[in-house]
């Protein structure tokens, strides 16, 4: 297989991905799946890939690469997915015997620390953005704060998910982040409102007026809601007319700074940290409390006064110590 072309070799890893790639053979989410080929394709571009035994002896030079993504302060997540793309098609390579052994076996792991940190916005925050922007990107902004729901799962939602007598939104493992089937609790009166949007057609109106003709993002039939493709403009736009700053000394705000809000709301509820856990849909407690739970100043505040109340002796009358 040395001679095999690296882009013939390329599309059979991407076709296998598509198939069966991904938890539990499942195939690809679309958008993985575009982001592996552009990726690979980079690779193929900046070390010269013609055929499989280009990659022989490559380590040092794709970490010369990485290097260089650090070097133009590219996200340290972004440099991590091109590296772990090579990465995994090399691993698929070995797996099948089309390579002796691993080029980067040896390669390390990257810090994936955000650089920037996102913040929480506050309830009057979140009222003022829904006033200022237009009445079909309030209610994909009313949905996204009520229920923690990502931009692609979202966009992904159909009529036939919702389910208004419940108060729930079924998430098919197809394209859900962590390719798993559920549900999203959502408010009733919400639900309705949606229900009577997707009804009139009107997502479906919007996505023939405003999808670009060479988008390659594919559209649901009988979409619930509109998601923009350009979602972190338009949000820019709303908090803007909203006079909401996009960075603070808390951190930024993007579109899945809607998500951080969330589930720091749910985090501020009389709820337990299992049921936080559950509607956060995470894996572990450590993601929702320590990655994407914040605290907030007003309330620790309000915790050392209670403190201070409790424990302290009341203000003395006036003149006592005279």
């Amino acid at each position: 297989h040395r001679t095999r072309p690296f882009a013939e070799a390329t599309e059979e890893y991407l076709a296998w991905g598509e198939a069966q790639g991904g938890r539990g053979g499942r195939p690809w989410a679309p958008w993985h799946a575009h982001k592996r080929r552009k990726h690979l394709d980079w690779w193929r571009g900046r070390l010269g890939l013609e055929t499989l035994a280009n990659l022989g002896g490559v380590l040092s030079r794709v970490e010369k690469e990485l290097r260089g993504m650090q070097a133009e302060a590219k996200a340290p997540k972004t440099v991590a997915n091109y590296a772990e793309a090579l990465a995994a098609f090399c691993h698929w390579c070995l797996q099948r015997g089309f390579l002796s052994e691993d080029p980067l076996k040896a390669l390390a792991p990257f810090d994936t620390t955000p650089l920037t940190r996102r913040r929480a916005m506050t309830a009057d925050e979140i009222m003022r953005l829904l006033s200022a922007c237009a009445p079909h990107r309030r209610l994909l902004l009313e949905t996204a704060f009520c229920t923690g729901l990502r931009a692609n799962e979202l966009r992904s939602l159909t009529l036939d998910d919702l389910d208004v007598e419940r108060g729930v939104l079924h998430l098919d493992a197809n394209w859900t982040k962590n390719r798993k089937a559920g549900v999203q609790p959502v408010p009733i009166a919400l639900a309705q409102r949606l229900k009577s949007s997707a009804e009139s057609g009107e997502a479906a109106r919007l996505y023939r007026k405003y999808r670009r003709r060479d988008s390659k993002r594919a559209t649901p039939s009988n979409p619930l809601l509109y998601v923009p493709s350009a979602l972190s403009s338009n949000l820019d736009r709303d908090l803007k007319a909203a006079g909401i700053p996009k960075k603070a000394p808390g951190g930024k705000l993007d579109f899945h700074a809607i998500r951080l809000a969330y589930i720091n709301l749910v985090l501020d509820s009389e709820v337990t940290p299992k049921e936080a856990q559950a509607l956060a849909r995470h894996s572990t407690p450590d993601l929702t409390f320590n990655v994407y739970g914040r605290t907030r100043a007003h309330r620790l505040a309000e915790a050392v006064e209670g403190i201070a109340e409790a424990i302290l002796p009341k203000e003395c009358v006036p003149g006592v110590y005279k």
